[in-house]
C-alpha cells in the first residue's frame, strides 16, 4: 500500500526526501549479464540535475548516482541493484517560514491530508528531487534495452514552453544538446531565453509541453486491455511531478480528424509492413506497431513563485506566503530526461513481459 514501486517484471522503488541526507533507487528484475556500470547512469544523471543554466533551479548538486549492489566484475548479477545519490546542497532554513503553512499548488494540503504530518522542507517525498532516482533507474533500463534489443533510442525535447511552440519543420535532435532548453528548433531558442528571462526576473514561473519518442521498438511490445503500452506509458508519465496530462501520438488532435485522416494506412514493404502515417504514436490496441512510440506530457508551472498568495496553515488560519528558495521558473526543462527514463523502464517492463509470455518472436503477416 505505499506505492513507491512501479513496474511489474522489471521494478523500481525510489527512497529518500528533498533535504534528506540522500535518495536512490532499488531496481529489481534486470536481467544478469549486461555490461552497466556507474558512466552508464552518470550521462543521464548529469542532464537532469540542477544548477545547469540560469534557466533552472540554482541548487548545486552533483548527482552522482553509486552502484552499491546488483552489479559484479561489470556486469548485472540478476540480483537487485541499489543506487545511492547524495543531498549535499540543502537549504531547509528556507523554508522554516512556511513550516505550518501550506503553498497554493503544492502537495502540503494533500499531503497533510492524508498523513497528518509533512516533511516541509522542499515537500519532501513531493519533491520533483526524487525523479533523480527515476533517471537513474531510466539509465538502467536504457543500457539493458540497447544491449537486449538493440537499434532502440528514446528521446525527449521540450516543444512548448508557455505559449510558445517549436516549429515542426525545424526540428533537429542535434540541437537539443546545444540549447539549455532540450529545445529541437533551434530558431526558438533565442526567443525562448527573453521569454524565461522575463519570467524568471518577475518571480513566477511558466509551464511547458515534452515529448519524448522512442524508435526501434519492434512489433508486438504489450497486451490487449490491462497492460495496455499506452496506458502503462500515460501512468508513468502522469506520476511525474508537475504533470497534468499526457497524450500519445495525435493524442486530443484525433478529435478533430476524421476515420480516413486518423487512419495509418499500410502497404507491405520488404521487411513487413509500412505504414504512411503515425497518428496512433506506434501504438494500436495497447501493442506496438513498430513504428516510433509518441508521446507527450503536459507540465504545470512551477507553484513555487515570489508572488503573495493566498492560503491557510495547518490551524485553519488564513494566510498570505510567497515562497523562498531555490525553483525552477520551468519544470519542463529538466523534466525531459525525466520523461525519457519513465519511457525507457516502461518499455523494458514491456519487453521482458513479451518475451516470457511469447518467447519475443514477432509474427510477420505473409512469412
Amino acid at each position: 500500500m505505499s506505492h513507491n514501486t512501479f513496474g511489474h517484471l522489471f521494478r523500481v522503488t525510489t527512497w529518500g526526501e528533498s533535504h534528506g541526507p540522500a535518495l536512490g533507487c532499488v531496481i529489481d528484475g534486470c536481467p544478469p549479464g549486461v555490461p552497466l556500470s556507474e558512466d552508464d547512469i552518470q550521462w543521464a544523471m548529469d542532464r537532469r540535475k540542477p544548477g545547469g543554466s540560469r534557466f533552472v533551479t540554482q541548487r548545486k548538486e552533483e548527482d552522482l548516482a553509486r552502484i552499491m549492489s546488483g552489479v559484479f566484475e561489470g556486469v548485472t548479477t540478476g540480483t537487485p541493484i541499489s543506487i545511492l545519490i547524495e543531498n549535499t546542497d540543502q537549504r531547509s532554513k528556507d523554508y522554516g517560514e512556511i513550516a505550518r503553512q501550506f503553498r497554493p499548488g503544492h502537495a502540503d494540503y494533500t499531503y497533510f491530508a492524508k498523513y497528518g504530518v509533512r516533511d516541509y522542507r522542499g515537500g519532501g517525498r513531493s519533491s520533483a528531487r526524487e525523479t533523480a532516482a527515476r533517471v537513474a533507474a531510466g539509465a538502467v533500463a536504457l543500457k539493458v534495452l540497447q544491449t537486449l534489443v538493440g537499434g532502440l533510442t528514446v528521446r525527449g525535447a521540450l516543444v512548448q514552453l508557455g505559449v510558445h511552440k517549436v516549429e515542426r519543420g525545424n526540428w533537429d535532435w542535434e540541437a537539443i544538446g546545444q540549447n539549455p532548453f532540450f529545445c529541437p528548433d533551434p530558431s526558438a531558442v533565442a526567443g525562448w531565453e527573453d521569454y524565461l528571462d522575463g519570467i524568471r526576473k518577475a518571480g513566477s514561473s511558466i509551464g511547458a509541453v515534452v515529448e519524448v519518442q522512442a524508435e526501434g521498438v519492434p512489433a508486438g511490445w504489450g497486451t490487449p486491455l490491462y497492460g495496455k503500452l499506452d496506458s502503462e506509458l500515460a501512468s508513468a508519465l502522469m506520476s511525474i511531478n508537475a504533470v497534468k496530462g499526457v497524450e500519445i501520438g495525435e493524442g486530443f488532435g484525433s478529435a478533430m480528424l476524421s476515420g480516413e485522416e486518423n487512419a495509418d494506412e499500410m502497404r507491405m514493404g520488404e521487411n513487413g509492413p509500412e505504414f504512411r502515417s503515425n497518428h496512433a504514436g506506434g501504438i494500436l490496441g495497447g501493442i506496438s506497431t513498430g513504428q516510433t512510440v509518441v508521446a507527450r506530457m503536459a507540465l504545470k508551472p512551477t507553484s513555487s513563485i515570489l508572488t503573495t498568495r493566498e492560503s491557510i496553515d495547518v490551524e485553519g488560519h488564513e494566510v498570505e506566503l510567497r515562497t523562498k528558495g531555490r525553483h525552477d521558473p520551468c519544470v519542463g526543462i529538466r523534466a525531459v530526461p525525466v520523461a525519457e527514463a519513465m519511457m525507457s523502464c516502461v518499455l523494458l517492463d514491456a519487453y521482458l513481459r513479451h518475451r516470457g509470455q511469447t518467447g519475443g518472436k514477432v509474427f510477420t503477416p505473409g512469412a
